[in-house]
């Protein structure tokens, strides 16, 4: 009776290691607007409502930034806000402080941009659950967020987040103050919901 000559071992340097699931990387369709949540790609829908009041924002915290040369603010970033189970949020407007990135500095061609924002803007539109904007929340002030403000265009309504259970909620006839980490940014709430006058 024949024996099968044993197969010699492999060099374990010619071996290529294969990734376990979880660190392989989303597959994207298109250009989709989208996060990644718990390894899965989660599209994220803003209707032209939404994108207008968040593209009003941008335009007004732009030039007071540059002015006070305090850092940028960018509209629909994408930035992996936990590099451990790979969190990756896309604020529809955020604010990067000239203390965590020079604001003189252009920020790297990647996505995402491994930064963690100083304030994320999120504008509710219909798709938002209220089960996923206070997971939101949560994860930016775990992820080391200082403030987190939430704009309810339906009720006209802006909640300023200082921590998860520290709110504030202003409607139509009162002022947005960016108090300390904005110093001097005040902002009517009309403006975010009201037509201009003609």
């Amino acid at each position: 009776m024949s024996t099968v000559p044993a197969m010699p071992p492999i060099p374990a340097e010619s071996m290529t290691p294969v990734p376990p699931p979880t660190a392989l990387a989303p597959t994207i369709p298109g250009d989709m607007l989208y996060e990644v949540v718990d390894g899965q790609v989660v599209e994220k829908k803003m209707s032209a409502r939404e994108t207008e009041i968040a593209s009003i924002l941008v335009g007004l915290l732009t030039p007071y930034l540059r002015t006070n040369r305090l850092g940028k603010v960018v509209g629909e970033m994408l930035f992996r806000i936990n590099p451990e189970n790979d969190l990756r949020r896309r604020p529809d407007v955020a604010f990067v402080s000239h203390a965590r990135w020079p604001f003189n500095r252009r920020v790297p061609k990647v996505t995402p941009w491994d930064m963690v924002p100083d304030l994320a803007i999120e504008v509710i539109s219909e798709s938002n659950s209220a089960y996923e904007v206070q997971e939101k929340i949560h994860e930016y002030f775990a992820a080391g967020v200082s403030r987190v403000w939430v704009v309810y265009p339906d009720q006209a309504e802006v909640y300023l987040y200082a921590s998860p259970t520290q709110i504030q909620v202003l409607k139509i006839g009162q002022e947005l103050d960016g108090g300390d980490l904005l110093p001097g940014f005040r902002l009517p709430v009309a403006v975010l919901f009201e037509d201009d006058p003609e």
